[in-house]
C-alpha cells in the first residue's frame, strides 16, 4: 500500500488491464459452481456479483454501460439523494421516495449526502448547498465548494452527458455556479427551472475531487479524461482496487467514508456473459447476485434453495419506435394500427412469463403525473387495425421491417409474435437481426422504419420524460415525432416551477402522444433482484442499478 492519506494503492501498482469475456466465462463457471472453502470463509464481508459486463470507461461523462454505472454509483457521491421508503409489494426491499410533495422544497423528499443542508428558490431560479466539512475523497483531499464548481465547469466544457444535464437545468455559463465561501455553493439561473434540485441526485451527477484531477491534468487533457477512464477521484464509499476489463473489477470499502465504512469490505464484479452461467453460479453459492436474467431463468430460480428472487415495479420501458420520416409511419392511422395489432398480452405471458406489465403510457407509471386514461390499445384488435390500414390508403397492405437487438433475449420472440399478428392484417413484416455491438448505432442513425428500444428516464419528473422522447429537437426522439403543440407544452413546463401547471401541461402532452402513437407501446419489464437469501439491504433506484454500500448479511 502507498503512503497517501487515503491508504489508496497508487495507479502504477494497480491492475487496469483488458481481458476477454470468453476467458472470464471459461475461468469463472466450470470450477466455481459450488461455494469454495475460501469463499465460505469471507462471505460475511465480501460481495460477489455475476454481471454481463465489467466497467468500460469509468468516466460518467462518456459511458452508461451496465458495468460502468454500477461502478459510478459506489465510487462517487452526489450532493443530495431521495429519501428511501419500503417497497409496497416487497417488504425486504427499499426504494427511492419519488412522490411529489407540495409542502417540501422543490416538492421532493431529499436527504443530504455531500451537502448537509440547502435552500431552494420557490420560483426555481437559484439553489444554495452547504457542504459537509471534513469529507475526504478516495485520495485524501477534503471536499470544498471548489470541487462542485469545477465539476460543473467540466460538464459545460466537455459537453457530453454532463452538458446535457447542464442544458436541462438551463445552466449555460460557468459563472452561473459560484463558490460562496469554502463550503457553500450556489446555482444561479437566468430563467426558472423546475429540475434544479430534482436533477441533483441523478446517478450521473457525481462530484469530483478537483484537487486530484488538477494534479494529474495536462495541457492536452485539462479535465483528466484519460485518468478517469481507468480510475476515480470522488467522495464515494468505495475505491477501485483493480480492473481487468472483460474479467472482473474489485472494489474496496473506504474506512474513512463520511457515512461510515460499508458492511461489504470487498466487492467483486465478475463478467459472466451468459445468463445461464450467472444462474448456476448463484445456485451454487459462488456469487451473491446474478444480474439481468431471462424470464424463464427467474421463474426457475424462485424454486432454488438459499436464493431470493424479487420483482418490483421499475422505470424500465420497452417499445418499438415508429419512424415518422419513413412511410407509411408518417400516417397516424398506420401507427395506431400497429398498436392495435401488437399482441401485448401474449408477449407478457409467453415471452416475459408474467414478469412484465403493459406499457400503458409514454413514461414510467411510477412517476408523478403518469396518466393511463389515454391508453386505448389494451386488447389486441385486429379488425380495428385492419380498418385503420385501409382508411390510411393501404387496402392491399404494405411491407416494412423491424430491427431488433440480437443480444436481448426477449426481442426476437416478441418480434416473431408481432410478425404473425401483422400478417393477419396484410402487413408483411421483415425481421432484421442486428448484432448487439452495433444495435444502438442503428437506433441513433434513425434509418430503420421500426426498431426496438429499451430505456428509462433517470429523473422522476414528467417534463423530463416528455422532453427526452417527444420534443421534436430532442436527440433521443428516435421516432422523429413532431407536434408543435407538444413542443410548446414541453417548453412551457421547463420554464416554470409551478408543479400544478406543469402537471396539467404534461397531461395534455400524454393525451397527444397516446393518440398519435409514435411508438408501439410494449411493456414495463420491471426490475428483478436475484440474490443469496441472506443478503439484505437492497434498494431500487430509478436508474435501475445497485449500490454496493446498501448491502449487508442478514442477522
Amino acid at each position: 500500500m502507498s503512503g497517501n492519506p487515503s491508504g489508496r494503492m497508487p495507479v502504477s501498482r494497480r491492475t487496469v488491464l483488458k481481458g476477454t469475456a470468453a476467458a472470464a466465462g471459461a475461468a469463472m463457471v466450470p470450477g466455481a459452481l459450488k461455494m469454495s472453502e475460501a469463499r465460505a470463509q469471507d462471505r460475511a464481508s465480501t460481495l460477489v456479483i455475476a454481471a454481463p459486463a465489467t466497467p468500460q470507461i469509468l468516466d460518467s461523462e462518456y459511458d452508461v454501460s451496465l458495468g460502468t454505472f454500477e461502478a459510478v454509483a459506489s465510487l462517487y457521491d452526489s450532493l443530495v439523494e431521495f429519501e428511501k421508503k419500503p417497497d409496497e409489494g416487497v417488504p425486504t426491499a427499499s426504494r427511492e421516495d419519488i412522490t411529489d410533495y407540495p409542502d417540501k422544497p422543490g416538492r421532493v423528499n431529499m436527504v443530504g449526502k455531500l451537502a448537509e443542508s440547502w435552500e431552494v428558490d420557490p420560483g426555481g431560479t437559484w439553489a444554495r448547498f452547504h457542504l459537509r466539512k471534513g469529507v475526504k475523497s478516495n485520495w485524501g483531499n477534503e471536499l470544498t465548494a471548489e470541487d462542485v464548481v469545477w465539476t460543473w465547469h467540466r460538464k459545460l466544457a466537455l459537453g457530453a452527458i454532463g452538458g446535457f444535464f447542464a442544458n436541462t437545468i438551463s445552466l449555460k455559463r460557468p459563472e452561473q455556479i459560484k463558490a460562496e465561501g469554502s463550503h457553500t455553493v450556489s446555482f444561479n439561473l437566468d430563467d426558472p427551472n423546475p429540475l434544479l434540485l430534482k436533477l441533483q441526485p441523478n446517478l450521473y451527477n457525481p462530484i469530483y475531487d478537483s484537487t486530484k484531477i488538477k494534479e494529474i491534468a495536462t495541457d492536452d487533457d485539462p479535465w483528466g479524461k484519460s485518468f478517469l477512464e481507468n480510475d476515480s477521484a470522488g467522495f464515494g464509499p468505495y475505491r477501485l482496487e483493480s480492473l481487468v476489463r472483460g474479467q472482473q473489477a474489485v472494489f474496496k470499502a473506504r474506512a474513512d467514508y463520511y457515512r461510515g465504512k460499508p458492511a461489504m469490505d470487498t466487492v467483486i464484479l465478475k463478467e459472466v456473459p451468459t445468463s445461464a452461467n450467472r444462474v448456476q453460479l448463484l445456485q451454487g453459492g459462488a456469487v451473491d447476485i446474478a444480474q439481468y436474467l431471462q424470464p424463464l431463468e427467474i421463474i426457475q430460480l424462485r424454486k432454488a434453495a438459499n436464493v431470493a428472487v424479487e420483482t418490483i415495479p421499475a422505470t424500465f420501458m420497452i417499445w418499438i419506435e415508429l419512424n415518422a420520416k419513413i412511410e407509411p409511419f408518417g400516417n397516424i392511422d398506420v401507427r395506431r394500427a400497429m398498436n392495435y395489432a401488437f399482441p401485448q398480452e401474449q408477449v407478457i405471458k409467453a415471452v416475459f412469463q408474467g414478469l412484465a406489465s403493459p406499457l400503458t403510457g409514454c413514461m414510467p407509471d411510477i412517476y408523478p403525473g403518469f396518466n393511463a386514461a389515454y391508453w386505448e390499445f389494451g386488447k389486441q384488435d385486429l379488425d380495428t387495425a385492419r380498418q385503420l390500414i385501409v382508411e390510411a390508403g393501404y387496402a392491399d397492405g404494405f411491407t416494412t421491417s423491424l430491427a431488433y437487438n440480437a443480444g436481448d433475449p426477449v426481442q426476437e420472440p416478441t418480434a416473431i409474435l408481432f410478425q404473425s399478428a401483422l400478417r393477419e392484417i396484410g402487413v408483411n413484416l421483415e425481421l432484421k437481426k442486428v448484432p448487439a455491438a452495433t444495435f444502438y448505432n442503428f437506433v441513433t442513425e434513425r434509418g430503420q422504419p421500426m426498431i426496438f428500444y429499451v430505456d428509462s428516464p433517470w429523473c422522476p419528473d414528467p417534463g423530463y420524460s416528455m422532453n427526452l422522447y417527444f420534443h421534436s429537437k430532442s436527440f433521443i426522439n428516435y421516432s422523429n415525432y413532431e407536434n408543435a403543440r407538444v413542443d410548446e407544452l414541453i417548453d412551457g413546463a421547463a420554464r416554470t416551477a409551478d408543479m400544478s401547471a406543469r402537471l396539467e401541461m404534461m397531461d395534455e402532452v400524454q393525451k397527444h402522444v397516446m393518440k398519435e402513437a409514435p411508438w408501439v407501446f410494449g411493456v414495463f419489464p420491471n426490475y428483478t433482484m436475484a440474490r443469496a437469501a441472506d443478503l439484505a439491504g437492497w434498494t431500487y433506484y430509478t436508474s435501475n442499478n445497485m449500490r454496493f454500500q446498501d448491502f449487508h448479511r442478514a442477522g
